[in-house]
């Protein structure tokens, strides 16, 4: 599809949010969407993204498909997978949901439209010495994490991100893996 082509090599999609708290600049699905509309309209191209929830092994994801057509009818898709995450402070379920849509979204029009997000915060490894805190789990929440990982919904390793007690450290190295 050749008006794809164009549009990848055209389009410039800035990086236009910013996280304080991370302190690193980013974009948005919505911030790639208003970029690409322009180039779109010029190429009498529409672009659509679908979502659909999947079971992968013992884990729910969400998938993204990302589509581009012209107006002969042929089109392109790219799709994107993000996982749920088990525990999210401040977040009720539709939020993680959208979270998780939101981030296969833009990943779905990122291989798309060739965007290369080498740089963003989401693929680099963080060396920086002064991190914030990790986040520590309440009794409940670690029982629940606990749960999920018996049932093969989480792993160590998520339940390890987190500052964990020297209790709850030696309850999740009594689990085998």
């Amino acid at each position: 599809m050749e008006q794809l082509i164009r549009i990848q090599n055209k389009l410039k999609a800035p990086k236009s949010q910013y996280n304080n708290f991370g302190k690193y600049h980013y974009r948005s699905c919505e911030d790639i969407l208003e970029a690409v509309k322009p180039l779109l309209k010029e190429e009498e191209c529409y672009i659509t993204i679908t979502d659909s929830i999947e079971l992968v092994g013992e884990r729910y994801y969400l998938k993204a498909v990302a589509t581009i057509a012209n107006k002969d009818g042929a089109s392109v898709s790219v799709s994107a997978y993000a996982r749920e995450s088990l525990i999210k402070k401040g977040m009720d379920d539709a939020q993680i949901t959208g979270s998780a849509s939101s981030y296969a979204r833009k990943y779905a029009l990122n291989g798309l439209l060739a965007i290369d997000d080498s740089k963003d915060i989401d693929s680099m490894q963080n060396n920086n010495p002064e991190q914030p805190p990790r986040e520590k789990l309440s009794n409940e929440r670690f029982t629940k994490a606990i749960e999920a990982l018996k049932n093969n919904a989480t792993t160590k390793e998520d339940i390890l991100k987190f500052d964990l007690t020297k209790e709850q450290k030696e309850v999740l190295d009594g689990i085998k893996d």
